[in-house]
């Protein structure tokens, strides 16, 4: 069965579909079209579905897919290739990977020719509930992380769980992250469910992974439509997909983006130290700051790093482009379940409070 999720926002309408083995049908649905068709694919992932492009009106770019992907100097690359190929207006890119594979096409499409119509087939659990949904593409500078992008939605999305099948523990896990987060913002009953239900994803129980992808993404869909370019100061702001973020991010540049920590592996550690930034704040209730804790260590996600106590770590802190006049914006709980947008923390605060938490 296929799941349909439609979003509407302030400049495109698309829609998320998800199942099994859908990959197939919708390359498929379009090899006959007589139109060009970019397909930048992760090699890993090509070299499982080649099959699926005999026909000879696909153009293939394949890619390494990695954090280190995301720069100017391969922008450039494809860039260079894609024109010398004679792209148009007319044409479409379709991205066949991973959530940096991802933003970096999307990317490529909003800019190349001042932007055409792009298709993303994410192929991990990590890009299948988070960076797929809501068009923010971009790359990485030496001064911190998708410091140069765009807004541009996809005009389709397909999400196959029949990828995930190919993953190892380390990234199911680190897209997990993303889910949980999800319901820490927004959702206590589905925080509940999946403290019940994760080795279910775990072990990629077919039901349970599409129920969980699929809640993932309405919730993250509501804050986009909401707030398409992130520009609300408030609870209903699409910046409250960033919780453990600014953290997260900071513990990924300073590890110089090496996959001993996966994105959700970062963005793990970066929400516990927010959850015990919002329990100093009064907010949340120790025995729920211990319940987030507990249910992490039990689903293998990290909680701590040596990598927040250098000091490089608060530098890129203040880094963080949703910061001003070096004071620290952070997305903090009011509950689990319900985030807020706290504006203003000095650094110096930040850091006795991470500095202090092992007490907690």
């Amino acid at each position: 069965m296929i799941k349909t999720i439609r979003l509407k926002t302030t400049h495109k309408n698309y829609t998320v579909s998800i199942g099994y083995k859908l990959y197939k049908k919708f390359i498929r649905s379009i090899s006959d079209k007589q139109i060009k068709k970019y397909v930048i694919v992760d090699q890993k992932v090509y070299n499982n579905i080649k099959n699926e492009f005999s026909k000879n009106n696909f153009f293939i770019i394949k890619v390494k897919g990695n954090e280190k992907i995301k720069s100017i100097e391969y922008y450039w690359k494809i860039i260079s290739i894609l024109l010398i190929k004679k792209i148009d207006r007319s044409s479409i890119i379709i991205c066949i990977g991973g959530g940096a594979l991802g933003d970096l096409s999307g990317f490529i499409a909003s800019t190349i020719l001042r932007g055409i119509k792009f298709i993303l087939v994410p192929t991990t659990l990590l890009s299948q509930v988070d960076s797929s949904i809501g068009g923010k593409n971009g790359i990485n500078s030496k001064f911190g992380k998708n410091h140069v992008g765009t807004f541009y939605q996809p005009d389709k999305v397909i999400i196959d769980p029949f990828f995930l099948k190919s993953l190892s523990f380390k990234q199911i896990k680190s897209g997990y992250a993303e889910i949980v987060k999800h319901a820490i913002i927004n959702d206590k009953k589905f925080y509940d469910w999946l403290k019940n239900n994760y080795k279910k994803i775990y072990s990629l129980k077919n039901e349970t992974v599409i129920a969980a992808i699929q809640k993932s993404i309405k919730i993250k869909a509501k804050f986009v439509i909401k707030d398409e370019k992130e520009n609300l100061k408030n609870s209903s702001s699409r910046a409250m997909l960033n919780f453990g973020h600014t953290f997260g991010h900071a513990i990924e540049s300073i590890n110089h983006y090496r996959s001993n920590i996966s994105h959700g592996e970062a963005i793990s550690i970066g929400m516990i130290l927010a959850a015990k930034i919002s329990y100093k704040e009064k907010n949340i209730l120790k025995s729920e700051l211990d319940d987030l804790i507990n249910h992490f260590k039990d689903a293998k996600l990290p909680t701590d790093s040596k990598l927040i106590r250098n000091l490089s770590f608060y530098k890129k802190i203040i880094d963080d482009k949703k910061n001003m006049n070096n004071k620290v914006n952070l997305i903090l709980l009011k509950t689990i379940g319900r985030s807020y947008f706290a504006r203003n923390f000095k650094i110096n605060k930040i850091k006795n409070i991470i500095h202090n938490s092992k007490k907690f």
